[in-house]
């Protein structure tokens, strides 16, 4: 089966735009695209979406088999047809592949989170057993269990192709919606990501009933800022400000 190599694809494409004495935003503007998305192309982040073939390729002055193929085929070296439509689908389905759920490859979260739970639940039983349970604590905890079920079991191992070819700063998969204003998602960032979220998740649960308890029990009169101010405060903050700062790293 044909392999399509992006490093070869794109090093291909920045030598025909160069033989053709186009920069990157001259190339992008013909194709009504951003320069951003040229250089991906070219970097081997990502490759062109299907619908973009043929006007590049016409625009690189070669065909769309030898595009895909990465290299120029002389006269005298014609592919048959068997040939030209294996490469032709391997562009395709390259597209067109769905993403993998969590819950579909193999990961430690499979067996954290269950533990997470766990120890949420015990934490939580042991604060009303001594009298320190509150409705505040209780939300929190819920939310990081549905959060972590989200990045743990549920969440795609990539992104659509039109988040590193635009800058998008917000993500809808399903029910989950992020937004984060200044810093775009794209597949470079996105498993960080992941893994910054299933880390937090899984501590929120497991930390905040057992933080709760320790505060109940070393400083009583301290018990209700911990449980309205601070806690809501290391939930949001513990949530966005990782992510935002490994998004910004990776994007």
């Amino acid at each position: 089966m044909y392999e399509l190599d992006r490093k070869k694809f794109g090093a291909f494409v920045s030598q025909l735009r160069k033989e053709k004495g186009m920069t990157q935003k001259q190339l992008a503007d013909q194709l009504h695209i951003s320069d951003k998305a040229v250089s991906k192309w070219e970097t081997g982040v990502s490759i062109p979406d299907t619908a973009l073939l043929i006007p590049l390729a016409e625009l690189l002055g070669v065909t769309v088999t030898e595009l895909l193929m990465s290299e120029r085929v002389q006269k005298n070296d014609r592919l048959d047809t068997g040939e030209v439509e294996t490469i032709v689908k391997t562009a395709i389905q390259y597209h067109d592949r769905k993403p993998r759920r969590g819950y579909q490859r193999k990961s430690r979260w499979h067996i954290v989170y269950p533990l997470s739970v766990a120890a949420a639940a015990a934490g939580v039983y042991l604060d009303w057993k001594a009298g320190f349970f509150n409705s505040t604590m209780l939300t929190l905890v819920l939310l990081g269990i549905l959060f972590g079920g989200y990045f743990c079991f549920f969440a795609p191992d990539r992104l659509p192709a039109y988040y590193d070819e635009n800058q998008i700063s917000s993500i809808g998969d399903g029910p989950f919606r992020m937004n984060m204003v200044g810093m775009r998602f794209n597949n470079n960032n996105w498993p960080y990501i992941i893994r910054v979220g299933s880390i937090w998740a899984c501590s929120l649960m497991a930390g905040m009933p057992l933080g709760i308890l320790a505060v109940g029990l070393l400083i009583p009169e301290g018990l209700e800022m911990a449980a309205y101010g601070v806690m809501p405060a290391i939930f949001l903050l513990g949530f966005f400000v990782p992510i935002y700062i490994v998004g910004k790293k990776f994007e």
